[in-house]
C-alpha cells in the first residue's frame, strides 16, 4: 500500500507581483517536505502561475467578500485536512485554526531587505528563495496564437522589447504619452533597429497601450488582454528586453529571465525591486527612504537606462 502524500497549505498572496516574489515557496517546499502534495490559496488575477507548478494539486481562488467572508469560505475547504505544513505569507489568523504540524506565517520579525529576503526568512532558508515562472505547454501556445500572427501580418522577425506601461496602484504608471516618446526615440535609435515593440497588460489597458502602438506602427505587437498571466509570461519569454512600470509583469519578466528595466514612482525600489543580477530601476526619486512623483521621472532618463540595460547585457534574438 502506497503511503498517502503529505498535504501542505499555502496562503500565497493576493497580486501578481507578490505571488512572483513568493514563488520561490514552492520548490522550498519538496526540499522541507519531499513528496508534498500542494494546495495554493491566492487572488483570481494569479492563479494561473501555480496551475503547473511542480507539487501543485488545487489552486483555490480567493475572491474577495465582505466581512471577511473569503477567509471563511478558505477555512471551509481546508479545515477537515491534516496538514504537513501551513504556509501563510498573508500572516493571516487562519493558518492558526487548521490542524498542523508545522506552520510558518508572516510578520514583521521578518523583514528586512528585499522582499525576496524576508520570504527566504520565513521559510528559514540560508539562501534566498529564487522567484520561478512555472511555464506550461499551455501557455506557450497562448502566446504564440499572438504572436506568430502578428509577426506574420507585418511586424516580421526581429527582437522583441516588450513593454508594461500599466499598473495596478494610483501613481505608479508613467503616463500613456511618455510611453509613445520613449517608443519612438527607441525607433530612431540605431541599437534598436529592426526590433518590435509589444505592449503588454490585461483587459482594460489598451488606452494605455495606445500612443505605443500608434507610435510603432507595422513594429508594433499588441499583448494587451490576450490571454492569463501565465501566456503573458510565455510571451515575454519571447522577448529579449523588458521595460515596464513597477507592477506584475516587472516581476514576471524578472523571473522568466529576461534583462528587465523597472520604473518607479512613490513605491518602494529598494524593497520591490525586480529581483535578479540582470534587472535594473529607474526612479523618479533615486535617494533611499525617499520619493517623488513618477511624473518627475522624464522620457531622457528612462531613454538612457534603456541603453544602458541593452548595452549592459549585449541581447541576440530570442528564437
Amino acid at each position: 500500500m502506497t503511503a498517502e502524500r503529505p498535504q501542505v497549505l499555502f496562503v500565497a498572496p493576493d497580486r501578481i507581483g507578490d505571488c512572483v516574489i513568493a514563488s520561490g515557496v514552492i520548490r522550498e517546499i519538496d526540499r522541507q517536505v519531499p513528496g508534498a502534495a500542494i494546495t495554493v490559496a491566492c487572488g483570481p488575477p494569479a492563479a494561473a502561475l501555480f496551475r503547473s507548478a511542480p507539487g501543485v494539486v488545487r489552486v483555490i481562488v480567493l475572491h474577495k467578500k465582505k466581512m471577511a467572508g473569503h477567509w471563511i469560505a478558505l477555512w471551509r475547504q481546508t479545515f477537515a485536512t491534516r496538514w504537513a505544513m501551513v504556509i501563510d505569507i498573508r500572516g493571516s489568523l487562519l493558518a492558526w485554526q487548521l490542524r498542523a504540524r508545522v506552520r510558518k506565517i508572516y510578520n514583521r520579525s521578518y523583514e528586512g531587505g528585499r522582499k525576496v529576503q524576508t520570504v527566504s526568512r520565513m521559510m528559514g532558508t540560508v539562501a534566498d528563495l529564487e522567484p520561478e515562472i512555472f511555464l506550461d505547454d499551455k501557455a506557450r501556445r497562448d502566446a504564440e496564437a499572438v504572436i506568430a500572427p502578428q509577426l506574420a501580418s507585418g511586424a516580421g522577425p526581429g527582437p522583441i522589447l516588450a513593454l508594461a506601461p500599466i499598473a495596478n496602484q494610483p501613481g505608479k504608471s508613467w503616463s500613456p504619452e511618455r510611453w509613445g516618446e520613449l517608443t519612438a526615440r527607441l525607433m530612431a535609435e540605431p541599437r534598436f533597429d529592426g526590433w518590435r515593440f509589444m505592449p503588454m497588460g490585461g483587459p482594460g489597458d489598451e488606452p494605455f497601450a495606445a500612443p505605443t502602438l500608434a507610435v510603432a506602427g507595422a513594429r508594433g505587437m499588441d499583448f494587451i488582454g490576450r490571454g492569463d498571466i501565465l501566456a503573458s509570461a510565455a510571451a515575454m519569454e519571447r522577448a529579449t528586453l523588458f521595460v515596464g512600470n513597477d507592477s506584475g509583469l516587472m516581476h514576471v519578466a524578472a523571473a522568466v529571465g529576461r534583462p528587465t528595466l523597472g520604473l518607479f514612482g512613490p513605491t518602494e525600489w529598494w524593497l520591490y525591486g525586480a529581483w535578479g543580477s540582470h534587472t535594473r530601476t529607474v526612479a523618479s526619486n533615486p535617494n533611499q527612504g525617499q520619493f517623488a512623483p513618477i511624473e518627475e521621472l522624464d522620457v531622457d532618463r528612462v531613454f538612457q537606462a534603456v541603453l544602458d540595460l541593452y548595452d549592459a547585457y549585449r541581447p541576440v534574438a530570442v528564437p
